[in-house]
């Protein structure tokens, strides 16, 4: 882990290219499952909030395992919204 600031970059980042792939779905497909792409939205800012909760405020003494496991919540939380939204143009 390089830094929290780098790791909060990566949140925003990742979290941020979802919330634009919903918006690019609901701009090609505007008739297309518009609450489920909002729904999705919601979801992603959840995780952000949750994730920055978590590194603003560490719990474990191993530091560096703690932020190992924040960084893979993020990437699954991250797999699983894209995976939702391909879901959608089925």
């Amino acid at each position: 882990m390089a830094s929290l600031r780098r790791l909060k970059k990566d949140i925003d980042f990742l979290v941020e290219e979802v919330i634009s792939d919903c918006c690019t779905f609901m701009y090609l497909y505007p008739d297309k499952k518009r609450e489920e792409a909002i729904q999705i939205i919601q979801d992603a800012v959840e995780l952000r909030n949750r994730l920055y909760a978590k590194v603003n405020h560490p719990q474990d003494n191993p530091k560096k395992l703690y932020y190992k496991a924040i960084n893979r919540e993020l990437l699954e939380g991250v797999d699983a919204s894209f995976e939702k939204i391909s879901g959608l143009t089925q």
